[in-house]
């Protein structure tokens, strides 16, 4: 099997979704971070092999937007391009479809990632409404047409929110919050815990921010009206643990502990990296990011969606000999304090490890300060199709900041799944 090297990655700053569309579509957000990412490299995107974006959400005139954004940073028309989408996993699946061809040497230089413009999610008509308008349009005579529109009501002007609708399991009915409050009542994790992990989130990334770190990976954002970003916008710098906790719960207002503080935010955003086989490395004289090792996918119970990674991880973990202590660092990404949390619970249960994972042993929590160091999407946001490819350009860096090492980049995905990434960068311990 042929090595798999990330060359390089960008990312755009995430922008918290307000109460109207964001300025840049999907397609915007990864030809923002894309293009200087390209620009560094010493051949020109036309000698790319092919583009592949998660992006969950496209607009409509954005259908297949890997292929939109090829074409938009000037790969050119021969050049193939897919999208995928894997929930909240989708730029993780777009990097291991990457990594998946070039093992095979079907490719050589891939540009992979995710791109999600979640604040233009579109608002639908209802099915009522929709089946009014195509009697309307069916109607040819006036006397027709009138009485087509005697039948129409109010009610069918009830707007349908996709974004609400995505973020709902539809076969077990539950948001993506409520599986979060049965994570927090199945394994004890109270409130005042999960406020505290979203207050770390949140100085962590600030204090990456400070320090310069994150500079290698960002790429500053400059929309139309002039201004410009250069820091994730959902960084709250000034809160604390009074501010955190006077915020009620969203998804279960009577017995809920889930806040929006202590929850990722809706956001705008898009990551992409390089991916390369080591004879391109070669051909074209690349420096390395960091190298592919491994992937893996697993399923669980849609109703606790939240503890995928903890099936992920453990199955890489096993596939590589490997323990939990072997890691310098883990990036999980933040869906919820509450999930995140879990996922350190379960590791660390006897009990889950043998009903669950089928394990003697459990693999063991992940020791916290080598858990998300810089913070995660609590603190910077979680645009559903770009979130895995931050996390794994993200974890490359920070192990490049550490001497290298090897990391776990892991996701849970909403419908009851978890991916999981091991990834290397020279100079491991």
């Amino acid at each position: 099997m042929n090595k798999v090297y990330i060359v390089d990655g960008a990312r755009t700053p995430f922008l918290k979704a307000r109460s109207e569309p964001g300025p840049f579509s999907a397609s915007d957000l990864a030809v923002a971070c894309a293009r200087p990412l390209l620009a560094r490299q010493p051949f020109p995107a036309s000698q790319l092999d092919e583009v592949i974006v998660g992006c969950v959400i496209p607009a409509a005139d954005e259908a297949n937007v890997a292929r939109l954004i090829a074409l938009r940073l000037g790969c050119g028309k021969r050049m193939p391009a897919h999208s995928v989408q894997r929930n909240c996993a989708s730029g993780l699946q777009a990097v291991a479809t990457a990594a998946e061809r070039i093992t095979l040497g079907r490719a050589h230089l891939v540009l992979a990632g995710g791109a999600e413009a979640m604040s233009r999610a579109p608002i639908q008509w209802n099915a009522a409404m929709t089946g009014w308008l195509g009697r309307m349009l069916r109607a040819r005579q006036p006397l027709d047409r009138l009485n087509a529109l005697a039948r129409f009501r109010f009610s069918y002007l009830k707007p349908v929110y996709s974004l609400l609708l995505g973020l709902t399991d539809p076969l077990v009915k539950l948001s993506m919050g409520q599986t979060a409050e049965i994570l927090a009542h199945r394994f004890g994790i109270s409130r005042e815990a999960q406020d505290v992990y979203a207050l770390q989130s949140h100085r962590r990334l600030a204090a990456a921010f400070d320090a310069g770190d994150m500079r290698a990976e960002v790429e500053t954002l400059y929309d139309i009206n002039e201004r410009f970003y250069a820091e994730d916008t959902g960084l709250r710098r000034d809160t604390d643990l009074d501010q955190l906790g006077q915020l009620k719960p969203v998804f279960d207002r009577k017995y809920g502990l889930v806040t929006s503080g202590n929850s990722s935010q809706v956001t705008d955003g898009a990551a992409m990296l390089l991916l390369a086989s080591e004879s391109a490395v070669k051909q074209h004289g690349l420096s390395v990011l960091g190298e592919w090792v491994d992937h893996e996918w697993a399923g669980v119970d849609p109703g606790q969606m939240g503890l995928g990674p903890v099936h992920a991880v453990a199955q890489l973990l096993a596939r590589q000999k490997m323990k939990m202590r072997d890691l310098q660092q883990m990036e999980l990404n933040e869906a919820f304090a509450a999930q995140v949390l879990a996922c350190q619970a379960a590791w660390d249960s006897q009990q889950y490890a043998r009903e669950e994972l089928g394990m003697d042993a459990p693999p063991g929590a992940v020791d916290p300060a080598l858990l998300n160091p810089e913070g995660g999407a609590i603190s910077n946001g979680h645009p559903v199709g770009a979130s895995g490819a931050r996390i794994v350009l993200h974890l490359l860096h920070a192990l490049k900041r550490k001497g290298g090492g090897q990391g776990i980049a892991t996701l849970c995905i909403g419908g009851g799944q978890g991916g999981a990434m091991l990834l290397r960068v020279e100079g491991a311990r």
